[in-house]
């Protein structure tokens, strides 16, 4: 009995989570939309609502009522898979940042993370390849190409901040101050890095390829499936700046972290130009693996 409880405890938990931060997608959405217009001089989305503030509701309504023909432009059980899966790791995601404000937390919280991050590859691949095109294709197997180019390198970080810490869990990093990139600047600069490519953003959105004209992994989606990926890409981005505050800042500088990473997000959009993806790769495994090994010298 206890065990039920203990488990509708965590669902209930991962729900709230996830109502909590896709309210904040929305505005998150709408903020970056506002700020990119400003750093364009034009004003972006203020007609909808009060300054703008339903305009991502909006979107969300005018997606939803889209209709498509099922047999015009069918689509395999593999591309729905991949969407279903891209879901269930975002509320995967949720869950386990319900388990550590739930007071339900567990010692391998960051080996749980990395888990369900590996598996992010596996649904990129089956949208872009279960969608029928031939751009949807190349635009997702470079996406998955870039995630285990950076997630080499995003498991190693993850390690070194458990042994500067001795423990994969998190509670000790949500009740004191946490200085690691202080200690560990590049690690943190390397980071930043791995982090716009992992949530597919500029200078590193490599799953969108403006030479070829389209969306991208999600050029044959529309309503429905086109809102959960691209819900869920937002999502995870608001998911990665918390825990990259809670890896390198911790304690009561979280919630003031998780915003800069997420201004940090619309900044490197607006500002940087796209990287071409032979040097991003060769960056990755080059350079990245010189950073780990000088930090981990420094560590000993």
């Amino acid at each position: 009995m206890v065990g039920v409880l203990s488990f509708l405890y965590v669902v209930i938990s991962g729900l709230l989570a996830f109502v909590i931060v896709m309210v904040f997608v929305a505005f998150f959405i709408l903020g970056e939309r506002k700020i990119l217009g400003y750093m364009q001089i034009r004003k972006g989305p203020n007609k909808v609502g009060l300054f703008g503030l339903f305009q991502s509701f909006a979107d969300l309504l005018k997606l939803v009522i889209k209709f498509k023909f099922m047999f015009f432009q069918n689509r395999s059980w593999l591309s729905w898979s991949g969407v279903y899966l891209l879901v269930l790791l975002s509320c995967g995601y949720c869950i386990l940042l319900s388990l550590v404000y739930s007071g339900v937390w567990s010692e391998n919280l960051m080996l749980w993370f990395l888990i369900i991050t590996s598996v992010t590859g596996y649904s990129l691949l089956s949208v872009g390849w279960g969608s029928y095109n031939k751009f949807a294709l190349l635009s997702c197997v470079r996406s998955a190409f870039g995630s285990i180019s950076f997630e080499a390198c995003f498991m190693c970080i993850v390690v070194m901040v458990a042994m500067v810490g001795g423990t994969y869990g998190v509670f000790s990093m949500l009740v004191d101050s946490w200085f690691v990139s202080f200690v560990l600047p590049l690690v943190y600069g390397l980071w930043l890095v791995g982090i716009l490519c992992e949530c597919n953003r500029t200078p590193f959105d490599y799953a969108e390829a403006e030479s070829e004209l389209v969306s991208g992994l999600n050029t044959e989606y529309c309503n429905v499936p086109f809102t959960c990926l691209f819900a869920c890409e937002y999502l995870i981005m608001v998911i990665f700046s918390w825990f990259s505050s809670l890896l390198f800042w911790g304690g009561h500088l979280v919630l003031a972290f998780v915003l800069f990473h997420v201004v940090f997000f619309v900044w490197a959009r607006a500002t940087l130009p796209r990287v071409r993806y032979d040097y991003f790769v060769s960056f990755m495994w080059r350079c990245s693996v010189l950073v780990l090994v000088f930090s981990f010298f420094f560590l000993l």
